[in-house]
């Protein structure tokens, strides 16, 4: 089974290398004894994040999705990066595709398959869920000092 590598552990970063896109496959997410998903791995805990977690998952040709579920807490932002398929949210069936990008409340019921002839790669961000508009797209702070690469 394939294992997330730490590049760099720092006082105010972490990097991690999960491998090319094409060894997704090669991950195995254990959700206890008798609950394996394949082609799934989470990051978040690996780049130590604190407000929200991450998971790449790769569905081969004619597959769907681990598991139907929905969160307490958690809203969901799925982002598509290869294949094409359908997400469904409370039965309503999304086609996506490379570009397509589906969030869902915590309370949606979801599911993903893969209707394509080509692996389907998903990126999952997940964090608590906030009223529209709460984030602060501004929270950013311009600094005036050059980068020294």
């Amino acid at each position: 089974m394939k294992e997330i590598k730490t590049t760099c552990d720092i006082a105010n970063a972490t990097a991690i290398d999960i491998g090319p896109m094409a060894e997704l496959k090669d991950y195995v997410l254990a959700l206890g004894p008798e609950t394996k998903i394949p082609g799934k791995v989470f990051g978040g805990a690996a780049v130590k994040a604190g407000g929200a977690d991450f998971s790449l998952q790769v569905f081969a040709p004619g597959t769907e999705g681990g598991f139907y579920h929905v969160h307490k807490d958690h809203e969901e932002l799925y982002f598509f990066l290869s294949g094409e398929g359908e997400y469904q949210v409370d039965g309503t069936n999304i086609p996506v595709k490379e570009g397509s990008v589906v969030r869902v409340a915590p309370a949606g019921k979801r599911a993903v398959r893969n209707t394509g002839d080509k692996p389907l790669v998903m990126l999952c961000v997940q964090y608590v869920a906030a009223a529209p508009g709460s984030v602060n797209p501004s929270d950013g702070t311009i600094l005036n000092e050059p980068v020294k690469w």
